[in-house]
């Protein structure tokens, strides 16, 4: 077994990623959250560098809030652009992956960036036959874009199921990054219909910890729990007293 395969065997073993999108200041605090690293993409990067200034000094803020991967969402007009700009990224830290659009001219950026060793997501993926190109020329991971379906009536997780049909027997095949997921019921969709991650942001994670019945049942287990201190038998245990 390649060692590509043996790293896609364990993050499919160990359950689907969680990758984190938004500001660096909102996503500290998610950072032990168990999330698999963060995601950009060039339209929240055009808020931060005018927040924070220059792309590299963005993306540096990012590697400083975590020891897990960021992906950088590039772009360019060619694959030679391309490969210069992904360097400039690849040597701020091994832990960057480069996101590169679905272009054909991308095509032959994943494969010159597969052979050099470079962990690549190929986004804006909306078509079965993008997908395989794309996975066939050595992109790492594939992106099926899920909601802006809904926009026009569609299935938003459709090509999620179709990805995972056509990569499930492949030796080395690509891991299914589910993305631009705005809602919790999408990113449900997509970790039922076969994605290995999903990317959301920080509100939308936020958002899929929660539920009323979660609610209704941690109360009752935490005025249980109140109840055994104040009946004196949580005895050398630490409690915090209830406001």
């Amino acid at each position: 077994m390649s060692i590509l395969s043996v790293n896609q065997h364990h993050q499919v073993s160990s359950g689907p990623a969680i990758w984190l999108a938004g500001d660096p200041e909102d996503l500290k605090q998610w950072m032990l959250s168990g999330i698999a690293g963060i995601v950009t993409n060039t339209v929240v990067l055009n808020e931060m560098v005018t927040k924070y200034g220059q792309l590299t000094e963005v993306i540096k803020r990012y590697l400083d809030i975590t020891d897990k991967k960021v992906a950088v969402e590039i772009d360019g007009h060619s694959t030679q652009e391309l490969l210069d700009v992904g360097e400039i990224f690849t040597k701020l830290s091994s832990r960057i992956i480069l996101k590169i659009p679905m272009t054909t001219y991308a095509l032959d950026a994943f494969a010159e960036l597969k052979v050099r060793g470079v962990e690549t997501f190929c986004t804006t993926v909306f078509t079965l036959p993008q997908a395989t190109a794309v996975a066939q020329a050595g992109a790492t991971h594939v992106l099926p874009f899920c909601d802006p379906f809904l926009a026009v009536n569609g299935d938003p997780t459709k090509l999620v199921r179709e990805c995972y049909t056509t990569f499930k027997t492949w030796e080395n095949r690509p891991y299914i990054t589910a993305a631009l997921i705005r809602s919790v019921d999408t990113a449900y969709r997509a970790l039922r219909d076969g994605a290995d991650g999903i990317i959301v942001f920080w509100s939308v994670f936020q958002d899929m910890m929660t539920s009323s019945l979660t609610d209704e049942w941690n109360t009752l287990f935490l005025d249980n729990w109140d109840q055994m201190h104040d009946a004196g038998l949580l005895e050398g245990i630490p409690y915090k007293h209830k406001n």
